[in-house]
């Protein structure tokens, strides 16, 4: 038998939202990477998709597995914290090394 059958129709409707709302948010920076003119703003849109969409997706399964176990679920803000504490890194990492290679090409080649 499926856990889902026992969720309750509110907390169902509330996760359904929240993942929808979370997928929309991650496909709208996705579709940001398509569509921006630049690096940097290509890097930037897909990050904050991550990031937003990755907290909304964390409130749907906190609010689905506090509603089927009876209690307070808050394991998955430790899934959250690292989500959120390790998209900006590669991001800058990328934004450097970008910037850099800018630099190089700009002045010719000498550093």
């Amino acid at each position: 038998m499926s856990g889902m059958i026992l969720l309750p129709a509110w907390a169902a409707v509330l996760v359904g939202l929240l993942a929808l709302a979370g997928a929309a948010v991650t496909l709208v920076g996705t579709l940001g990477l398509v569509r921006l003119p630049d690096f940097y703003s290509r890097a930037h849109a897909p990050s904050l998709g991550a990031t937003v969409g990755t907290v909304l997706l964390v409130a749907a399964s906190m609010v689905a597995f506090t509603a089927l176990n009876g209690r307070p679920s808050v394991h998955e803000l430790l899934i959250a914290l690292f989500i959120t504490v390790t998209t900006p890194a590669p991001l800058m990492m990328l934004a450097r090394a970008t910037l850099y290679r800018e630099r190089i090409e700009s002045s010719g080649g000498k550093e």
